[in-house]
């Protein structure tokens, strides 16, 4: 018996309403050892992924697993504190189902956010970059089967994938709370291994600034159903050195721990300005 993915996406939808009548307007993806930053949303509501139906489960340490429901910035939110990632074995459908439920409870804007890789020799770790575009051809597309009509056409757009107006506001945000933000080009690979100097230099070589492992596959669905998306990563690791390269998940999630202030501040302006 072949599975209906919109019969599974209504059917989640109206679980979740039952738990959280309220509309949210925004839904926000939180990266690894990021998930501090839920302490800043008035939380009204907590539902742990093992008990939603039809939603996979994290197993990533710095990944919580729960979807909170609450207010942000005055605005009402849906976040995922813990994400999932094409390298824990899920297809990606599994990756993209949540983005695609948050469109159904209402979002129209959606904030990602990731632990990258440094690529461009001119970052350091601890910097923030607005990702201003993608590249997406190591990972596999989440549209790749048949296009579920309502939700979006066959051959998305994809000229802006990063919505310019909240990248403009954000820059503004940064300005005005006298921190330094970088700006880029994400490329997103499988993982779950880290990035070998040759592959380091291949992913500079393209026009790359930032490496990780997440992201656009959910950036790429939320435009397929005409979400608005914006994206920032959180620089944890450097890859092109010529030292000592060995790279560790506790570093990354230390350094993601360390940058959080700056990512607290930037959406909780941006949701309050949408």
């Amino acid at each position: 018996m072949t599975i209906d993915p919109m019969q599974q996406i209504r059917e989640t939808v109206s679980f979740l309403k039952q738990q959280y009548p309220h509309q949210p307007e925004a839904g926000i993806v939180l990266g690894s050892g990021l998930g501090n930053f839920a302490n800043a949303i008035s939380i009204e509501k907590e539902v742990a992924y093992s008990d939603i139906p039809h939603f996979p489960v994290s197993t990533v340490q710095g990944h919580t697993g729960r979807l909170i429901f609450g207010t942000l910035s005055g605005k009402k939110v849906v976040a995922m504190a813990g994400r999932f990632h094409f390298y824990e074995g899920y297809t990606p459908q599994e990756v993209i189902f949540p983005i695609r439920v948050m469109k159904l409870l209402g979002i129209h804007t959606l904030f990602l956010s990731n632990a990258a890789g440094g690529v461009n020799p001119s970052f350091k770790v601890g910097d923030i970059m607005i990702i201003t575009d993608h590249v997406s051809f190591f990972t596999p597309n989440p549209l790749i089967g048949k296009n579920i009509e309502e939700l979006g056409p066959r051959f998305p757009d994809m000229s802006e994938p990063y919505r310019k107006d909240l990248i403009q506001k954000a820059k503004q945000v940064a300005k005005q709370h006298s921190f330094d933000i970088k700006e880029g080009v994400y490329v997103a690979v499988t993982g779950p291994t880290f990035e070998t100097r040759a592959e380091y230099k291949l992913i500079h070589a393209l026009g790359g600034d930032v490496v990780g492992m997440s992201t656009v596959q959910e950036c790429i669905v939320a435009n397929h159903m005409g979400i608005r998306v914006f994206a920032i990563s959180v620089i944890t690791d450097m890859g092109i050195r010529e030292e000592e390269n060995v790279i560790t998940h506790e570093e990354v999630l230390q350094a993601a721990k360390e940058a959080e202030p700056k990512l607290a501040i930037l959406f909780k302006e941006l949701v309050g300005s949408i």
